[in-house]
């Protein structure tokens, strides 16, 4: 089975459409998809829902999606540095779904595991517990939640071999692998393609069988809050 493809274009060709449901790792503008939300701009692909902690900031990550109009709906757990995606959620021209962070983590998990619902303290008490069934264990009041199975997954992994096996650079692992397990279909972009059989067993941090389709690239890495000391403290 072909999983190395070309470009981000590519890659996407004959899966991503409207209406789509998209799982997308990093956290902050720490590995991100970036290429791929690139092509996905360039699909004009429109009414799509993001899955993702947050939406990068104005004019990087899904924040060139929302600028375009193409996103209809986001379930996050933090707005961040977006004042594009303050500024829609609050004229009512984007859907939100605010989700605890740990939840919505947990929200993909599942939908990666086959697990169509699970119960969480988190939120009990709040606005994010309206509408939602609650059941008490053990004399303590839980919420159910939903696992998310997306249409699509898009991740940013450091390396992968021709397999699809992937391996993530420290933080930068954040959501991408729940991200992954849940979508119906993965498309993964890479730093480095390395030959099959060179990476450690061990050090494999989602295996191939969740991984459809990879492209390598060159990626801008921006750094969202750059925190330094002054010289003379250095």
């Amino acid at each position: 089975m072909k999983k190395i493809y070309a470009n981000a274009e590519e890659a996407l060709d004959g899966v991503i459409s409207d209406g789509m449901l998209i799982a997308a790792g990093g956290f902050g503008l720490c590995g991100i998809p970036e290429m791929l939300l690139e092509a996905i701009k360039a699909s004009g692909a429109k009414d799509l829902t993001f899955a993702s902690n947050n939406a990068g900031v104005d004019d990087f990550g899904i924040g060139i999606l929302l600028q375009t109009k193409q996103v209809k709906k986001m379930i996050s757990s933090y707005v961040g540095e977006n004042a594009e995606f303050m500024r829609q959620y609050l004229s009512g021209e984007l859907e939100l779904e605010f989700n605890p962070q740990g939840t919505l983590a947990e929200r993909m998990r599942a939908g990666g595991a086959g697990i169509p619902g699970f119960y969480t303290k988190t939120g009990v008490g709040t606005v994010i517990a309206d509408g939602k069934e609650h059941k008490d264990f053990n004399g303590e009041t839980y919420i159910m939640e939903e696992g998310i199975f997306a249409d699509l997954a898009i991740v940013k992994a450091w390396k992968a071999d021709d397999t699809g096996n992937l391996v993530f650079r420290k933080t930068a692992r954040n959501f991408n692998v729940p991200a992954a397990t849940c979508g119906k279909i993965c498309v993964a972009e890479v730093e480095e393609i390395v030959p099959r059989g060179s990476l450690d067993p061990d050090s494999i941090h989602l295996p191939g069988i969740y991984v459809h389709r990879i492209i390598q690239g060159s990626h801008e890495k921006r750094i969202e809050q750059r925190t330094t000391r002054k010289k003379e403290d250095a």
